[in-house]
């Protein structure tokens, strides 16, 4: 069985409240109210919960056309149906409830069953949009979370040229998140970023390195230090992942396109201005692009290499806060300072 929704009657009359309560009562749970202020003080403690708001104009406190007003400020209008009840007929006063986002005007004295059926109109049709709502909703989700498996496949396809495991991106992905995280608490004022901005950077994260596609295999894996003119060559994996990004047209269109391309081409840059390829130092450096860096930059540490051993946590975060592997940001030098113990804990879950 179906769970009761709640309808809020707001009258300072009681017999009127009593009227409405019995009229609904049958098929609505029933909160009440007898002025505006305890109206929205009602609202606020049971957000999401009420389905219809029915409103007297002219009460104590604060009247009808006021809780509008403040409804309307808080932008809850939207979702939240509000049926002004009111004795006033004016041209004046019924066109001034519905400028200020009532549903419906009922005028005194009410009569039952009229108002049941207008009412219980109005809260099918806004059920009806909030199902449908949230049938797009999760056929968005779904699409999002489809095309992060994408192109998770397809920079793990890439990992596997350099010897790497799909494990690589993943923990990039998951170390980009952290650190934001941790940069958005440490720094509230200077780093802010909501769900959707950390979903695209997370995935916009996992291809910086789409550009090693198109470097050959004897430089991508050589096992020993490469030869300045190699090192060239493979520098040019950030620009030409840039170009792959461009071959695919429609990838333009995709919100992540701009923060992959940025990553793609910038992963390499130092706050020095000692990075590559374009030379960029400080702020001219995206905060995306600088926190993947620093991700990628512990992983190869702490991970295998053709090359090397892989380092313990302790001893890659000392070379990171040395210098040892380029400059970072000091915001994320601090973060990577205090947080040591909850980056090596949560990149051990990770691992696993």
């Amino acid at each position: 069985m179906a769970e009761r929704q709640t309808i809020l009657i707001v009258d300072d009359e009681e017999i009127n409240r009593a009227i409405l309560s019995i009229t609904f009562g049958d098929d609505f749970n029933i909160l009440e109210a007898e002025n505006g202020q305890e109206a929205l003080d009602c609202i606020e403690a049971h957000p999401g919960q009420i389905v219809a708001v029915l409103l007297d104009v002219v009460m104590p406190v604060l009247d009808g056309f006021s809780v509008l007003r403040e409804l309307g400020k808080r932008k809850l209008l939207e979702q939240l149906p509000v049926f002004l009840i009111t004795a006033e007929n004016s041209e004046e006063k019924l066109r001034l409830g519905y400028d200020l986002g009532a549903v419906d005007i009922i005028e005194k004295p009410i009569v039952p069953y009229f108002i049941r059926r207008r009412i219980g109109n109005v809260i099918q049709l806004n059920n009806l949009v909030r199902t449908q709502d949230q049938m797009l909703a999760e056929q968005a989700e779904e699409i999002q979370e489809l095309n992060s498996s994408i192109l998770e496949t397809l920079a793990t396809a890439i990992e596997f040229r350099d010897q790497e495991s799909g494990e690589h991106v993943r923990r990039i992905r998951q170390l980009t998140l952290l650190l934001l995280h941790i940069l958005m608490e440490r720094y509230p004022e200077k780093y802010h970023f909501d769900e959707e901005e950390l979903r695209l950077i997370a995935d916009a994260a996992v291809m910086h390195d789409l550009g090693k596609i198109a470097i050959p295999d004897s430089i991508l894996n050589k096992p020993g230090r490469l030869t300045p003119e190699e090192f060239e060559i493979m520098k040019t994996h950030t620009t030409q992942g840039c170009v792959l990004l461009d071959s695919v047209p429609r990838l333009r269109e995709n919100p992540v396109y701009d923060y992959a391309y940025d990553i793609c081409r910038h992963h390499h840059e130092r706050w020095n201005g000692r990075g590559y390829p374009d030379g960029l130092k400080g702020e001219e450096i995206t905060i995306w692009a600088q926190v993947v860096a620093l991700a990628d930059v512990y992983d190869a540490l702490v991970g295998e290499r053709v090359y090397k051993k892989a380092f313990t946590h302790e001893k890659a975060v000392d070379m990171i806060l040395n210098g040892e592997c380029g400059v970072f940001n000091p915001d994320l030098m601090e973060c990577l300072a205090q947080s040591q113990e909850r980056i090596r804990q949560e990149f051990r879950e990770g691992k696993r």
